[in-house]
């Protein structure tokens, strides 16, 4: 739907590694969770039985567990990397307007990054519970 869009569009906007939080938008709204791990996209509190996301690949149905992997799969869609950023791991395809920002350090790839990724590839990624 267009609020999905919209929802990645003001992320893509205002997402920074400079910046102590991360921008939600839920029901219209964007705001700053400034405690991320404490909260979940979807406002929700996350507890100690929530369960860990991944992204999977859904034609091989494979879990990227690296970026090396991610990488791979973009680039055969058409995603070209940007070097501009050494904070940050960016693709761009030059068929769209859509930018992926992610964090150069895996373990900080969250859901909200899946999610950006799954909504500029439909069909091809899925969030999933692990």
């Amino acid at each position: 739907s267009l609020s999905i869009y919209i929802y990645i569009y003001i992320l893509a906007i205002l997402f920074s590694p400079e910046m102590s939080g991360v921008w939600i938008f839920k029901n219209g709204v964007v705001r700053l969770v400034e405690n991320p791990g404490a909260e979940s996209v979807d406002g929700g509190r996350q507890g100690s039985n929530s369960r860990r996301k991944v992204l999977v690949h859904v034609a091989s149905n494979e879990v990227m567990t690296s970026y090396a992997n991610l990488e791979r799969k973009l680039s055969s869609l058409g995603w070209e990397r940007y070097y501009d950023d050494p904070d940050l791991l960016q693709f761009h395809k030059r068929s769209t307007v859509h930018l992926i920002s992610l964090p150069k350090d895996f373990n900080k790839f969250k859901s909200m990054h899946m999610y950006d990724i799954v909504v500029k590839n439909r069909n091809v990624f899925e969030v999933r519970d692990m």
